[in-house]
C-alpha cells in the first residue's frame, strides 16, 4: 500500500493519489486507540493530570496540577502541555492523552485566553501569570448543554 507521489513541475507541493486509501487506514487504526473518557480541554484550562507512577511492583496515581499552554490534537498523538511552578520553579510536562500512564484528568477552572499557544507565560511570574476565568451565563450553559445533547 505505498502512496504514489504525482510529480508536478511547478513549485508547489507534492500531492499524494487519493486512490491508495491510505488516509482511510489511518483513520481506522486512530478510531481504536482513541479514548472517549476524558473531558475537553482547551488552551488556558486549569487541570489536573492524574499519572500512573510504578516504583517496583507497586502503582501510585500521583496529581500534576497546572495551567495547560498549547495542545495538539492530531489522531493518536494528541497531547498537551502542562505548566505549573514548584517551590519557585517551572516544570512543564507534555502528557499524550491516548497514553495509559494518564488516568483521569479533571477540568478545575476554565480559561479565557485569545490564543492558542501560550508561551509567554514562560517569562512571567506571580499575579501577572494568572488568565482571566472564563465565566459562562445561565442561558450559555443551557445552550450549550442542549447542543452536546443534539450531538449525540
Amino acid at each position: 500500500m505505498a502512496q504514489k507521489l504525482i510529480k508536478r513541475k511547478s513549485r508547489r507541493k507534492a500531492q499524494y493519489d487519493p486512490s491508495t486509501n491510505i488516509s482511510q487506514a489511518v483513520a481506522t487504526v486512530d478510531a481504536g486507540t482513541s479514548r472517549s473518557d476524558l473531558p475537553e480541554v482547551s488552551t488556558g484550562d486549569t487541570i489536573k493530570v492524574h499519572v500512573r507512577i510504578k516504583e517496583g511492583e507497586k502503582e501510585r496515581l500521583q496529581i500534576f496540577e497546572g495551567t495547560v499552554l498549547g495542545s495538539r490534537n492530531h489522531g493518536v498523538g494528541r497531547s498537551v502541555i502542562v505548566r505549573k511552578v514548584s517551590h519557585g520553579v517551572g516544570v512543564e510536562r507534555i502528557f499524550v492523552l491516548t497514553s495509559p500512564v494518564v488516568a483521569k484528568i479533571e477540568v478545575v477552572m476554565k480559561g479565557k485566553v485569545r490564543r492558542s499557544k501560550l508561551y509567554y507565560l514562560r517569562e512571567l511570574e506571580g499575579r501577572a501569570a494568572k488568565i482571566e476565568r472564563d465565566v459562562q451565563t445561565n442561558e450559555a450553559a443551557a445552550a450549550s448543554a442542549a447542543a452536546k445533547l443534539a450531538k449525540q
